[in-house]
């Protein structure tokens, strides 16, 4: 078997984060997973980075603000729950030692992934010096996504004992980065707070919600996943690293319209002729109305970009979009960071294959339904043989499928 950047050790620590609970020494009224706070972290991180932008042009090195959300999830998981106080005295006395043993953890797995994932992984850990606006950025948006969190948190229990306290750090911390022009505007509570808070919504929709399923899954996390897979699956490509980028921010984005529609499942939508069409008609008008406003006039283009027809193969050129493309084509003619392209096929086999994940590991874990195994019966004849250009899809499925489905 050849060695593939979309390797199944490192798809299966990504869903480890699906397993970590945070607040569980608190009383909550719903279950906060590593997994959806890391994605809402992207999300966040995206709008500071959209802002320090406008303010100074080429500020940020994006492809390096992605590569530093996905390493602080993975160090953050091989850490695991650790309470922050404990976890920044430990990184304060230890943090050079603990860096090392992370990346000597994760060695193995990170040295599959092409392209020297591994060796910039160590440095954004090793080199204070590594991606320094990049990681203020992450940092930013962390404490925004706990400050949401820990904003449910606090209208539920306010007298639990040290709450105050929590609250003081969280503030005290977001005040340190009030430089950056996005967490002011955050800080308002208008606008982009609203935004921030609509994505926040995607935590309460869950995935496969006709069956039981460990762990459960909600489409943010979801959305970071296919997000994370379509970066690393382009790693087994020529991709220029504009199309790296623009693949993780539309894997994240692929499924925003959610937030206004819910989740609506593939056999519904093949029920009935020109249903899925009518349901896209009426995602893009409630887009339009409620979600765009929400955000800077000249960003509207880029999230319609992202989210409108997220499976095709497209690329922009003076604004223009052209879409249907071949994997070929789009290698051929569009792999410029000029023409801003998107590898929308590929998007769609990392939609599928989390998918996959999501119900095998439940088998793995003795929860099982028809849906879960219909879904994986039918996921696996599609693509057990498949490539998408050089990516080799039909082994990925291959090396997580569950006996049952063989």
């Amino acid at each position: 078997m050849s060695v593939s950047s979309l390797n199944p050790g490192l798809i299966e620590l990504i869903y480890d984060a699906a397993s970590i609970r945070r607040w569980n020494d608190q009383v909550n009224p719903m279950d906060f997973t590593e997994l959806d706070k890391q994605s809402h972290k992207m999300v966040i991180a995206y709008i500071l980075a959209r802002f320090e932008e406008a303010h100074e042009a080429g500020s940020i090195d994006w492809l390096r603000l992605i590569e530093g959300g996905m390493f602080e999830m993975l160090h953050r998981i091989v850490l695991t729950d650790i309470k922050p106080p404990v976890f920044h005295k430990m990184m304060a006395e230890l943090g050079e030692k603990l860096n090392d043993w992370v990346c000597r953890n994760l060695e193995e797995k990170l040295s599959q992934v092409r392209g020297g994932f591994a060796v910039r992984f160590r440095e954004y850990f090793m080199d204070p010096s590594y991606s320094v606006r990049e990681k203020r950025v992450l940092k930013a948006a962390h404490f925004l996504a706990t400050q949401w969190e820990f904003n449910i948190l606090y209208k539920m229990c306010p007298f639990i004992n040290g709450v105050e306290q929590i609250r003081k750090d969280i503030e005290d911390q977001i005040e340190d980065h009030y430089d950056l022009l996005g967490v002011q505007k955050i800080s308002l509570k208008r606008k982009t707070a609203d935004f921030v808070e609509l994505c926040g919504q995607l935590r309460f929709q869950k995935r496969w919600s006709q069956s039981p399923r460990i762990p459960v899954t909600s489409v943010l996390g979801h959305m970071l996943v296919v997000a994370m897979l379509t970066y690393l699956a382009l790693q087994d490509t020529d991709a220029c690293d504009a199309r790296k980028t623009n693949g993780f921010w539309a894997g994240l984005f692929h499924d925003l319209p959610e937030v206004l529609t819910r989740d609506i499942t593939t056999p519904v939508k093949k029920s009935v002729e020109e249903l899925d069409e009518l349901i896209k008609d009426y995602e893009k008008e409630q887009m339009e109305e409620k979600l765009f406003p929400l955000l800077p006039a000249d960003w509207h283009q880029d999230l319609k970009y992202y989210t409108e027809d997220e499976f095709s193969n497209r690329a922009r050129s003076n604004g223009k979009v052209v879409s249907g493309l071949t994997f070929e084509e789009l290698d051929k003619n569009y792999n410029l960071p000029e023409h801003e392209a998107i590898d929308g096929q590929i998007i769609r086999g990392c939609d599928h294959l989390a998918a996959f994940i999501e119900a095998s590991l439940s088998i793995r874990h003795g929860v099982s339904s028809r849906h879960l195994q219909e879904g994986i019966d039918r996921l696996y004849h599609d693509y057990r043989e498949k490539w998408i250009g050089p990516v080799n899809f039909g082994q990925a499925f291959e090396a997580i499928v569950p006996d049952s489905a063989r």
